[in-house]
């Protein structure tokens, strides 16, 4: 085991001075607004036509929100035209997730607004409307953080929206942080939203069943330029009960200027580590492994804290914002995408603060290369995404700007490694198996992954989970379902992308 970790992490050093990326030409689309939209700008990822390339949708703010669809040839130049229907033309929105609530195989949206959230149910060739009979009751406040997952028997999922500052408090803006709300199912609809408090501005959310034992928390990242004191870094739990966890429980209270959460097992050890953005310093966290909550900060020399920008003269700290992580190179190891900016005008805080992309160069080690890599911009970034856009096997970047043109990159990386895409498919409702766990044993090193919804930016992805896999071929995969029902072990090939279905404690493996 050790020697292949090694092997891996040897490739990640060779193929470093290789990752590239490519600007493209894409439409014009920004991200603007007063003081409402400082914060937000997020960037939904999604398959709408049915030809498994992901089409782009970004809020707007300020400006109507806009559909990039994707007219790229497979393993092509990546190529976007914007084609927006009237019902996504929407104003006021901070961000856009997309999750197929219904299960009819078609993605739908839901909007994220500082006036009214929505959810918008996804028709043929990108088309959108209001759910018919799908009561959900808005309650108009300033949302800046979703996250989804189907928790037991329920045939819809319960959705959870977090919310900044509550704009109606006369001492506000600062500590005025405003609630939180969760919807759950009740049949065939929602009932009223019920209240996570205290709240202390959240600017992401991500559920996730972190202890592996088939029950997702919410984990909730607040911003700490606004509760300034009192608040904290946030962990609860939904099922069966709704309860905030404390020290009691484990949970460390941790506090920062939280502004985006990713997760994956970085480790190895088949629990995830979080990834939190923040003013000033990003957080890597590791789980101890004792199955409490505990995340502590890793060490500072593994390379993770992208506290200030890495080029130019600005040496102020950095403002980060969406966050995720992904394996640029292939090489089996992930990598970590942070898109930065300043607020707007804060002196405190670097004004030219490029992205940072922070390439693995061995276990538990990382290194800047967003510079040479090609993706340091200096414009204010927001929502972003890692996803492979015109499917051939290696991870294209985009990012929405705020007050400056939505930019994307294709990966141009001449000496990437071996590559298995999974989308997962399942029969009833959640459809896209929400919450399931994803084992790839590569030649003998165990890789999990949770699919999840949230997190990120005010935006994130509905697709296909990308594995690098270095020089390894020899692969097979197994599936832990929502429901806990493991699939057996099935060889699947490298350099593929395929559909898992389940059929009982088999894999229907198929190409996409």
């Amino acid at each position: 085991m050790r020697l292949k970790v090694f092997m891996l992490a040897m490739l990640a050093g060779s193929a470093q001075a290789e990752v590239s990326f490519a600007p493209v030409d894409v439409p014009v689309h920004s991200y603007d607004g007063g003081w409402t939209h400082y914060v937000g700008g997020g960037l939904a990822v999604f398959d709408c036509d049915g030809d498994h390339l992901p089409e782009l949708y970004a809020a707007g703010g300020e400006n109507p929100g806009t559909l990039l669809r994707n007219r790229s040839e497979r393993g092509g130049a990546l190529v976007f035209e914007a084609d927006t229907p009237k019902a996504l033309q929407v104003t006021g929105l901070t961000g856009a997730y997309p999750l197929d609530i219904d299960g009819d195989g078609q993605s739908d949206l839901i909007l994220l607004s500082e006036q009214q959230n929505q959810i918008l149910r996804g028709g043929p060739d990108c088309s959108f409307a209001a759910f018919e009979g799908l009561a959900f009751v808005d309650t108009g406040r300033w949302t800046t953080a979703f996250s989804a997952t189907w928790i037991g028997e329920d045939t819809l999922p319960t959705l959870a929206f977090g919310n900044y500052v509550d704009r109606d408090d006369p001492n506000g803006p600062f500590e005025a942080c405003d609630v939180n709300h969760l919807y759950r199912p009740s049949g065939a609809s929602y009932g009223p939203a019920q209240v996570l408090e205290p709240g202390f501005c959240a600017l992401s959310i991500l559920f996730s069943d972190w202890s592996r034992t088939g029950r997702p928390d919410l984990r909730v990242s607040n911003d700490r330029h606004y509760y300034v004191k009192g608040g904290a870094e946030q962990l609860w739990t939904v099922s069966p009960d709704l309860r905030l966890l404390t020290g009691d429980d484990g949970w460390i209270a941790h506090e920062l200027w939280g502004m985006g959460i990713a997760s994956r097992d970085v480790t190895g050890d088949g629990r995830p580590e979080v990834y939190l953005s923040s003013m000033g310093d990003q957080r890597l966290q590791v789980l101890a492994d004792n199955g409490r909550p505990e995340w502590t900060d890793a060490p500072y020399d593994w390379g993770t804290t992208a506290h200030r920008p890495h080029v130019g003269e600005d040496g102020r700290p950095s403002t980060g914002w969406h966050t995720a992580f992904g394996d640029v190179q292939n090489d089996g190891l992930d990598d970590i995408f942070v898109s930065k900016g300043n607020v707007e005008q804060m002196p405190g805080l670097a004004m030219q603060d490029p992205n940072s992309l922070l390439l693995a160069v061995g276990p538990q080690q990382w290194e800047e290369v967003a510079g040479p890599a090609g993706v340091a911009s200096f414009h204010r970034g927001r929502g972003a995404a890692l996803a492979d856009l015109n499917m051939d096997g290696r991870l294209d970047l985009a990012v929405l700007n705020r007050r400056a043109p939505l930019e994307v990159w294709q990966n141009t990386s001449a000496a990437t490694g071996a590559f298995v895409s999974l989308r997962l498919q399942q029969d009833g409702p959640n459809r896209d198996a929400i919450g399931a766990w994803i084992e790839v044993d590569i030649d003998g090193r165990v890789v999990a992954r949770e699919v999840t919804i949230g997190g990120g930016h005010a935006g994130g992805i509905l697709g296909a989970e990308h594995f690098g896999l270095g020089e390894v071929t020899d692969l097979r995969v197994r599936v832990i379902w929502p429901d806990g029902a493991a699939s057996d072990w099935q060889d699947i090939p490298a350099d593929a992308h395929l559909m898992l279905k389940s059929t009982g404690r088999s894999l229907e493996v198929l190409p996409y």
